[in-house]
């Protein structure tokens, strides 16, 4: 059995509500952020000119070519990369550092979603490049300082501030091409930071806040998407609660959620966005009755009487993916992932973590079932 301990906000309540003083530390980290929808050749322009770059190496996965061209089209380019794999695997990494060296760039452009953000990250961890971000999806890798790599089928993260994009420009209009249930499933991913944020092991009253807004925003930008796809309204608010989501996630650190979605991604290459979607409610229905109060702002944010009772009715507004085995996990390997799991369990996580709550938990997602059902059974065996 692994036992947690606190967190540094003291808890997980929202702050001083029982009478007594507030004790936390927050950082904020040093990016700039601009929301300019149909503006980002020009605004990318002029991040580039403040930064004084004068060698760009432009990263960018080939479906994204011809949109990253129109992005940069005013920058002094001097590489475009096209080699971006999921879960960016150390080999990719090194051959694009190798390319940046030889090229002598001097900022990092990078133009699509979480796995070509990730991998700009693991250029700049090694060279210190800048990186300007024009985010596609919903992932939300833009604002934290966050990295990720992949070797022999293990995901190890870290945190460097070297990663953290200098500036990020957020153009709703290089959404609409994402179709609705990738847009749906990439939410999620970003829903998954706010509510990790809540009960993450650094989790202070500020990252809290953020996260409740980040839930409304995504909650009510991702009924729009579904609901008028080609409108910019819902795009920009997924966009913004993405933000919001990963400011948050950032500073409270990664959760039991992102933990165990980062063991399976590296372990059996699971598509980022879809993993966390089907995950995140077996993760919540597992914490938030130790939580009650931290569960109550959530089912806030979402407007319902219940924090899963809310998630659940965005998944299914908006379709979401419901199981591990529709992406090619057998149900003979999922146990095979709990020694993994139970190895990186977070300090902090309201409840303490056993073999057997991650083997359910796993088999629970890899089924699809109800986790609100799962949970009942769970509590009425306790």
């Amino acid at each position: 059995m692994r036992m947690t301990g606190t967190s540094r906000g003291g808890g997980h309540g929202a702050g001083a509500r029982d009478g007594s003083l507030l004790r936390f530390a927050h950082e904020s980290l040093p990016q700039r952020v601009v929301f300019a929808s149909g503006e980002a050749a020009a605004r990318v322009r002029a991040e580039a000119e403040r930064l004084g770059a004068s060698r760009v190496m432009v990263v960018a996965a080939a479906a994204d070519a011809e949109l990253a061209r129109a992005v940069s089209a005013d920058l002094p380019v001097v590489l475009r990369w096209d080699e971006v794999v999921m879960h960016v695997p150390a080999e990719v990494a090194e051959r694009a550092r190798a390319a940046a060296a030889v090229h002598r760039a001097d900022l990092l452009l990078s133009v699509g979603g979480g796995s070509t953000t990730g991998l700009a990250k693991a250029i700049a961890l090694t060279h210190g490049l800048p990186i300007v971000a024009v985010p596609t999806t919903y992932a939300g890798s833009e604002a934290t300082s966050v990295w990720g790599l992949t070797e022999r089928a293990r995901k190890a993260t870290g945190v460097d501030a070297r990663v953290l994009p200098r500036s990020v420009v957020y153009d709703a209009t290089l959404t609409l091409s994402l179709p609705v249930p990738m847009s749906a499933a990439s939410g999620l991913n970003a829903l998954a930071h706010c509510v990790d944020a809540m009960w993450g092991p650094r989790a202070d009253p500020i990252d809290r806040a953020l996260a409740g807004e980040g839930i409304r925003a995504l909650t009510a930008g991702l009924t729009a998407v579904v609901t008028d796809p080609a409108g910019l309204p819902g795009r920009e608010q997924a966009l913004y609660g993405t933000y919001l989501s990963a400011v948050a996630f950032s500073s409270a650190g990664s959760g039991l959620h992102h933990k165990i979605c980062h063991v399976l991604g590296g372990m059996y290459d699971l598509p980022h966005a879809q993993t966390h979607a089907v995950v995140l409610p077996h993760v919540l229905a597992f914490n938030a009755p130790a939580a009650p109060e931290v569960e109550q702002r959530i089912a806030a944010a979402f407007g319902a009487d219940s924090a899963l009772d809310g998630l659940e009715r965005l998944r299914r507004d908006v379709d979401a993916p419901r199981a591990l085995r529709d992406y090619g996990v057998k149900e003979t390997e999922i146990d095979d992932a709990v020694q993994a799991v139970l190895d990186v369990v977070p300090d902090g996580n309201p409840r303490p973590v056993r073999g057997a709550d991650v083997r359910r938990l796993l088999r629970a997602a890899w089924r699809g079932a109800d986790p609100r059902r799962t949970n009942t059974e769970e509590e009425s065996r306790r």
